[in-house]
């Protein structure tokens, strides 16, 4: 019986494999949004931003991605923008100061990672897939993800701003992040 718990253990061993966690370096790092205004693209970025990750591309299943984002970060270069977006017509950062993503599998297809998630953003939840590049260096590894949104199913800019020709409805969000092993 001693000989079958132990051989039960070593084929159990490699389902407990863990992902390595990482630490966000802010030097080199961007959480950043596309979006389109009559028809001209603009482009932004959040300021401050939490994340925890956790990630091994042999064992994705035993991989995370937590993220936290202070929506009154948002920054386009663009001061009436800058000056709507934390106002109640779109983030409504009074009411909703914060968007959080957490991951809930990955999937492999060939080279491409998707990370699967809820993103919880102007107080409603939806299932948002990213696409990930991974990819170790010698003090960490370097992380880009890149994902499309629709803001009109998370109740920014509704109402007066629910015209899309006049704003799309499609957001393109983009992370490039310097991981240091924890």
């Amino acid at each position: 019986m001693t000989r079958l718990a132990l051989l039960l253990c070593a084929l159990a061993l490699p389902g407990l494999a863990s992902a390595a966690d990482y630490t966000v370096q802010s030097a080199g790092s961007t959480l950043a949004f596309h979006g389109n205004f009559q028809g001209s693209g603009f482009d932004g970025h959040f300021e401050k931003f939490d994340a925890a990750i956790a990630y091994d591309a042999a064992h994705l299943d035993a991989s995370k991605f937590d993220v936290t984002v202070d929506l009154a970060s948002a920054k386009t270069g663009d001061n009436d923008r800058d000056t709507a977006l934390p106002g109640s017509d779109f983030f409504d950062v009074a009411q909703f100061p914060k968007a959080h993503f957490v991951t809930t599998a990955f999937h492999r297809n060939g080279n491409t990672v998707s990370a699967d998630g809820n993103l919880t953003l102007h107080g409603v939840t939806k299932p948002v897939s990213l696409t990930v590049d991974f990819k170790p260096t010698t003090a960490g590894a370097t992380l880009d993800v890149k994902g499309a949104l629709k803001r009109l199913e998370f109740g920014v800019g509704g109402g007066d701003y629910a015209d899309t020709s006049v704003i799309a409805d499609e957001v393109t969000v983009t992370a490039h992040l310097n991981l240091i092993a924890k």
